[in-house]
């Protein structure tokens, strides 16, 4: 008699659970109840073919996922409780403890995490600074992702050819401890089995099933593991089942390798696919759309993913004039369907998905003039965010001298050698408190040039130059620039006869904070530490800077703009913080996993979403990000694309992402389509015109033509070819560096040199 629980599945997932032999690959599609599949297997490979559960190995990539798992497998099983339910790092600890002696570990080691990594690079590498220690440590972490040595060739990874070196000094102090990092964990226990046959034939008695959930998200570093824990090369009897959805790779960043779900078929030879494809969470509209999308990329197995829950309605595609226009329609709608007195929806239902978090402020500052309650996923607050505190304080300073708080804050950073005890002293000095000034200071840069020649030499070094930042910065809003400063009087400096403010000729606060960002050294402190830890804080400054373009370049300009922020933040404040019931601001990537009834997919413009500088294997992640967000969806779905967006301090016109090109007509249009839409496979355009169209771009950046980037400089066209319709041109730059671009998409960043 069958257990159950197997009359709940329908004939797939019955088929994945029932399965045994030669490996199995469940292409599990979104919504498709894969967690329901692999607890049930794992309860159903012990009640029904005699699994020992001590012999199951399910391993996972969280603790929460390999916790849910645990629970609904014991739920159905309760011998469940004694099989292997871990993620991949907590096997590679387990291993490395039973088998310390043959790593040339401590069986007592402890894992490093990456402030120790830093402290024993810089230990192991003198030479390095802080900065290059951490940038340094990232790298080693990737190389062990890959399954590299230090003898490998690295160049991949850093170009500079230093890493190698680098790597192996590093990981020579690491065995010298005895201890291991993140990298080690999966990467040292594949290691001992591929070179021990007796360890390795040990795992292969020990465990006779293993399970890898979310298989996608696997680098070459577990697909080895798993490979040797397995004995798939050596004809073991281990029966070996991965789940995972190709269409939903997304972690590429963090060393996720797509072709291991891509080739599992070649690499596990016999493998069987069993696709689920019925979808219980989205309907068949949205899914039509999430389909459209994602059949564009060709590095896929192919699915279809079929509605359990009906057609609903059409997903919409709103065409707005600008980002402000954005963050009030997503507003309007959701306060028409809490409103509605027929069927009243919750905040909570919502969810406002975007590409990078730096275009939440829109929808924050919006939502909090409107009161609509409001959580933001995986990130601070906007005006919480270190880097944006950082250039409001020194915008603060610039507007009043007597601001304490940010000079305290803004004063050493980037580091100017003033420290805590320099910076007492000079506030000291300010307030008249210590005795030693005839006339207390009003304002702080005042005192702290009067302090700087009482300070050791180098915080008296560093607070001068600070005060001369503030003094030039002073100088630019005030209408009298630095002379001597090229930049600002190449960009128009003050108006001729001198004198007056700038808010005359109609420029803009947005220009200013740019030029402070830079001044200040606070962008080049930022973009540092987005290299070092692969965060997005310049894109945040930058939107700040974006948000001051609604005000002119003055002084009443800059304290209208610091006002309505700290009006917003206090609104924030006034909120009480998180609302149980509230709608959910989150990027793309953090929504993996999640399911909204009504989503609302933001900036769906080229250079946005898709990045502008995203080709080829990337581009198709890209794609892959849209459809993990258009799968989030349950009942409702609308897309939003800008005609205008401000970037980098100024209005660009936007043109539609070409994802929605690709879509065809699912969507139902809102608004007035721009031009750039008319014609296009929407309007069921003339093929033949856009293809002439291809051939111009192309002759225009051929092989051969000089150009100029704005972060690259100058380099010239080594191809240019048409990559699924769309040019692509690879250029190569004075600096060795060659990348790729879409002409069409930035032509405002990469210019043709024709003298």
């Amino acid at each position: 008699m069958e257990p159950e629980y197997l009359a709940a599945l329908n004939p797939e997932q019955r088929a994945a659970v029932m399965h045994g032999g030669p490996p199995l690959l469940i292409l599990a599609g979104a919504g498709s109840g894969k967690t329901r599949v692999i607890t049930t297997k794992i309860a159903y490979l012990i009640q029904e073919r005699d699994v020992r559960p001590e012999t199951i190995l399910a391993v996972t990539f969280t603790k929460k996922a390999a916790a849910e798992m645990q629970e609904r497998a014991v739920a159905l099983e309760p011998r469940a409780e004694r099989s292997q339910l871990r993620t991949f790092h907590s096997f590679g600890a387990c291993f490395l403890r039973r088998y310390a002696e043959f790593a040339d570990l401590v069986p007592s080691f402890t894992v490093y995490d990456d402030d120790d990594v830093k402290a024993l690079l810089s230990a192991a590498v003198p030479a390095l600074s802080k900065k290059e220690a951490a940038e340094y440590a990232r790298h080693i972490a990737l190389a062990k992702d890959y399954c590299l040595s230090p003898d490998d060739d690295l160049t991949e990874i850093d170009a500079s050819g230093a890493l190698n070196e680098i790597y192996e000094k590093s990981q020579r102090r690491l065995l010298a401890t005895g201890n291991a990092d993140f990298g080690d964990l999966i990467m040292r226990p594949a290691a001992v089995m591929e070179r021990d046959e007796r360890i390795r034939r040990q795992m292969h008695r020990r465990f006779r099933v293993i399970m890898v959930d979310e298989y996608q998200d696997s680098n070459v570093a577990q697909f080895r593991l798993l490979r040797t824990l397995s004995g798939v090369d050596e004809e073991s009897s281990t029966y070996v089942c991965v789940v995972g959805d190709d269409d939903q790779s997304i972690y590429k960043f963090r060393g996720a390798e797509i072709q291991n779900i891509l080739r599992f078929p070649e690499q596990f030879p016999g493998t069987q696919i069993i696709r689920l494809e019925r979808n219980y969470r989205s309907t068949g509209r949205i899914l039509a759309a999430a389909d459209a999308v994602v059949r564009n990329n060709s590095d896929r197995l192919g699915k279809t993913l079929v509605a359990e829950r009906g057609d609903g309605a059409a997903p919409a595609l709103a065409f707005l004039p600008t980002q402000a226009d954005e963050a009030e329609f997503c507003a309007r709608l959701i306060e028409k369907s809490v409103s509605n007195a027929e069927r009243p929806a919750r905040y909570s239902d919502w969810a406002i998905l975007y590409r990078t978090n730096a275009q939440s402020r829109s929808f924050e500052t919006e939502f909090l003039h409107r009161k609509i309650p409001y959580v933001i996923v995986g990130s601070l607050r906007f005006y919480e965010r270190e880097e944006v505190k950082d250039a409001l304080a020194c915008l603060a300073l610039v507007a009043n001298g007597r601001n304490e708080v940010a000079f305290r804050r803004i004063a050493n950073k980037p580091a100017r050698g003033i420290g805590k005890s320099s910076l007492e002293k000079i506030i000291a000095a300010a307030d008249g408190g210590d005795g030693t000034e005839a006339e207390a200071a009003a304002d702080l840069i005042d005192a702290a040039e009067r302090r700087a020649k009482t300070l050791p030499s180098k915080a008296a070094a560093g607070t001068r130059e600070f005060c001369g930042i503030i003094r030039t910065l002073r100088g630019i809003l005030a209408g009298t620039p630095d002379p001597a400063d090229e930049e600002v009087e190449a960009d128009g400096g003050a108006e001729a006869g001198g004198g007056g403010t700038f808010e005359s000729d109609g420029r803009k606060l947005s220009e200013f904070v740019q030029v402070m960002l830079e001044k200040s050294g606070l962008l080049e402190y930022h973009q540092e530490q987005d290299k070092v830890e692969g965060t997005a804080r310049t894109e945040n400054i930058q939107e700040l800077a974006n948000s001051a373009v609604f005000y002119p370049l003055s002084m009443d300009g800059l304290l209208a703009f610091l006002d309505a922020v700290e009006l917003d933040q206090t609104l924030a404040e006034r909120n009480g913080g998180e609302a149980a019931d509230a709608v959910t601001l989150i990027t793309l990537h953090n929504t993996k996993g999640l399911e909204f009834p009504r989503v609302v997919i933001t900036g769906l413009e080229n250079g946005v979403f898709p990045r502008e500088d995203k080709v080829g294997s990337e581009l198709e992640e890209e794609r892959r990000l849209f459809y993990v967000g258009i799968t989030r969806a349950k009942d409702e779905l609308y897309i939003t694309s800008c005609a205008d967006r401000v970037l980098f301090g100024r209005y660009a016109h936007m043109l539609p992402s070409r994802f929605l090109r690709e879509a065809g007509d699912v969507f139902r249009v809102i608004g007035k389509p721009p031009a750039a839409w008319t014609g296009s496979a929407n309007s069921g355009g003339d093929g033949g015109s856009e293809n002439s169209g291809k051939a111009d771009v192309m002759a225009r950046w051929r092989a051969g033509t000089i150009v100029f980037h704005d972060d690259f400089g100058y380099g010239s066209v080594a191809s240019c070819k048409n990559v699924d319709g769309e040019v692509v041109v690879e250029v190569r730059f004075e600096t060795g560096t060659a990348k790729k671009f879409m002409p069409e998409y930035q032509a405002k960043s990469l210019l043709i040199i024709k003298d």
